[in-house]
């Protein structure tokens, strides 16, 4: 009787197995497969998808400072991974050996469960599908393998979702990953074209499309266009796709790239509008609302909006949710108060900026920057020059066009501040040279007290600082006083500040004394470190770097005298600072130069009074431009100020005209070059290539005329043409003539 009951219950089991197998057209095992595959492999295979979306989401690092792109993701380029195995109709999947198999990634593991459910549940019996849930996991392994940058192998998989189920209710969605899938792979046309068909014949001639579909079609539409450079076509769809907001994810970051192609076209009421509607979108994930209020900030049209923008930014600050956002919070803040004249306040909250913890390296590059600008617009130059390294010291975007540009202003700064050195520093040892010998000592005396003075306050500062560390942090200490000399860090940097300062020094009575220093057998090597130290507070040490010679001291005004001359041309002539120009040329005017300095200082003063409307000054130059150079190509200038053009020549024919003359100076030919270039220059004077002319022209004067002539002609070029590459040569070759 058990042999019996056990045999049927055996028949039972493979009746039920028999009627679940994938080959066989029963209900039973429609049904069972479809479950089996909708509750287990698919199920899970959904559930990796959606983790793996949740982390592009979370863990993507948006650059605010760009358009974002309408995806959060970025794929490597030119990499295309196509299908090594077909064992499906379109499907390309398969299994992998044993020794290749490696940690799955999130969506690696989606497509696995999407292949398995297809492979194990799959029941194409006649031709036709049998399992429901099959188009499901079609359209899931399209999609993971198009976050796994598999863009072909994707189209398959969505293809044959198309051609083998059009009645299916996920046929719009999967057309809409197919064109997004076309996009990424550079089939922009076609992916345009299919969703301009979804969404005119599906959605008008049929049934009608649900939003959130509407959504993803108008979403991939702008991806598209905007792939295509079809910027306001990408903007027309990106307002369709934000019009119900069903997909939180989504549709904020469609909101905020409408905003900010607003913004990038100066439309900034558009923009404040897509802004303000971000802000205001309850669901939206943080970091784009608490952009969008930035962006607003950004995008104001009417002043009246200022002070409530201010008033929002500071609610921001002060809102502890905000801190990972504060430099660009404090940094927004500031701009505001910017543009409203409010400088100091400015300062202070660029500067809130940079102390912000956690602030990104490229937010400091923008308030670097400001900061640098503000000083620059204030005159304050090297202030200006170490923002502007600050901003390069900290940036990694080297090709960047603006760093470019900042570069260039940094260079252009760090010859000014060697100048501004050398002026400043000459002017003291001169000035200090010319004092008496007792105010010579009472001036180091003076400043010898200040430095200790200003020493001892700095060890008693780190002294307090490292005081206040074990204080806050000895609460759990076994010390249960805070005396000084019961911590051991503040014993060990008081010993070494006070070595660092004093040397080795015995226990006796005025240790002070240098010569007290010895201590055993170290004595010669203990008196020579505090004879180091101590030049710091050595009042004969400084008195000995006094120059006493007076061909030193003479020298030091020469160069001097030449540093106030090269900053009177780059104030003038590079950063168009002319009352800066015009004090270092007067000064220098003032101190006697050499005479190689006279006429072009005095031309370029002319200059700058002509261009201050301030013509008793510019006479009094031109005058003696007139009187005491008249033969210099200067006074002809002067002379004949609006001489005509006598005909336009173009660039290329000026070129030409170059190499011609050029040609001529190769064959010795040096008065016909010099007669040629004056001919010819008079008819272009406004030509950026004159400077070429007037060095080629000065090079055959050297050649045929005295060492004189040949100086003056080079003079000429370096003072006109200072900033050109034609006149920094000639400054070199003055130099050289000078040896």
């Amino acid at each position: 009787m058990k042999n019996t009951q056990k045999i049927v219950a055996i028949l039972i089991l493979f009746v039920a197995i028999y009627s679940c197998s994938a080959k066989k057209d029963s209900v039973i095992s429609r049904n069972f497969h479809a479950i089996t595959t909708k509750y287990n492999v698919l199920f899970n295979g959904k559930e990796a998808f959606k983790k793996g979306i949740e982390e592009i989401n979370t863990n993507y690092k948006d650059d605010w400072f760009k358009r974002l792109p309408i995806e959060p993701i970025e794929f490597e380029e030119d990499k295309i991974v196509l299908s090594t195995l077909n064992n499906g109709p379109g499907a390309g999947f398969g299994g992998a050996k044993e020794e290749d198999k490696k940690e799955l990634t999130t969506f690696e593991k989606a497509e696995e469960k999407a292949v398995k459910a297809i492979q194990k549940h799959g029941m194409n019996i006649d031709g036709i599908e049998r399992n429901r849930q099959i188009d499901d996991a079609y359209l899931l392994l399209g999609k993971s393998r198009y976050y796994a940058q598999r863009f072909i192998p994707a189209i398959e998989a969505f293809n044959y979702v198309i051609a083998n189920y059009p009645q299916a209710d996920l046929i719009a969605e999967t057309k809409i990953w197919r064109a997004k899938a076309n996009t990424r792979n550079d089939n922009e046309e076609t992916a345009i074209e299919a969703m301009k068909l979804l969404l005119v014949v599906r959605d008008t001639l049929e049934a009608s499309l649900p939003d959130n579909i509407k959504e993803q079609a108008h979403t991939a539409l702008a991806m598209a266009y905007v792939k295509s450079d079809s910027m306001q076509n990408a903007k027309k769809h990106l307002k369709l796709a934000t019009r119900t907001l069903k997909n939180r994810d989504q549709a904020a970051r469609n909101l905020f790239v409408l905003g900010q192609m607003y913004s990038n076209e100066n439309q900034k009421d558009s923009a404040f509008y897509i802004f303000n509607k971000l802000a205001n979108f309850r669901k939206a994930p943080y970091k784009y609302k608490i952009h969008a209020n930035i962006e607003l900030a950004k995008n104001f049209s009417k002043d009246s909006l200022s002070t409530t923008l201010l008033e929002r930014m500071h609610k921001l600050i002060k809102n502890r949710d905000n801190r990972p956002y504060l430099d660009e919070l404090y940094y927004q803040t500031a701009v505001l108060q910017q543009n409203n004249d409010s400088i100091k306040l400015a300062f202070e909250n660029y500067n809130n900026s940079l102390r912000a913890l956690n602030g990104s390296d490229k937010q400091k590059t923008f308030t670097y920057e400001k900061l640098g600008d503000l000083y620059f617009k204030d005159s304050e130059y090297q202030y200006a020059s170490s923002y502007y390294d600050s901003v390069l010291q900290v940036s990694v975007d080297s090709v960047d066009r603006r760093i470019r540009r900042i570069k260039r202003k940094h260079k252009n700064l760090a010859s000014l501040i060697k100048y501004e050195e050398v002026v400043t520093l000459n002017d003291s040892i001169v000035k200090i040279a010319s004092l008496s010998k007792d105010e010579q000592k009472q001036f180091f005396e003076e400043y010898i007290e200040n430095l200790k003075k200003a020493d001892e306050e700095a060890a008693q500062l780190r002294l307090n600082q490292i005081a206040f560390g074990n204080a806050s942090l000895g609460l759990q200490s076994s010390n249960k006083s805070g005396w000084y000399f019961y911590s051991n860090q503040s014993l060990s940097f008081g010993k070494t500040e006070f070595q660092k300062i004093w040397g080795d020094r015995k226990l006796e009575d005025d240790w002070r004394w240098s010569e007290k220093a010895t201590i055993g057998s170290n004595s010669v090597k203990d008196s020579a470190q505090v004879s180091k130290t101590n030049l710091r507070y050595d009042l004969d040490a400084y008195l000995s770097t006094i120059p006493t010679k007076l061909e030193t001291i003479d020298s030091l005004k020469v160069d001097r005298n030449q540093a106030l001359y090269e900053l009177g041309l780059i104030y003038k002539e590079q950063f168009k600072n002319i009352n800066l120009a015009r004090l270092r040329l007067e000064r220098v005017a003032s101190l006697q130069p050499k005479k190689e300095l006279i006429l072009p200082i005095n031309w370029h003063l002319y200059q700058i009074y002509n261009n201050l409307g301030d013509t008793e000054k510019a006479e009094k130059y031109k005058n003696i431009i007139l009187t005491k150079y008249a033969d210099t190509k200067f006074a002809q200038v002067i002379l004949n100020p609006n001489k005509k053009v006598e005909e336009e020549v173009t660039v290329s024919e000026v070129e030409k005209e170059y190499k011609k003359m050029y040609y001529l100076y190769k064959t010795n030919k040096f008065e016909e070059v010099i007669s040629k270039i004056d001919e010819f220059v008079a008819t272009v004077p406004n030509s950026n290539l004159i400077p070429k002319f007037e060095l080629l022209k000065a090079y055959a004067i050297g050649k045929f005329k005295d060492k004189q002539a040949y100086k003056i002609a080079l003079d000429f070029v370096a003072v006109s043409y200072g900033n050109t590459e034609e006149g920094k040569k000639a400054k070199a070759i003055i130099k050289q003539l000078e040896k």
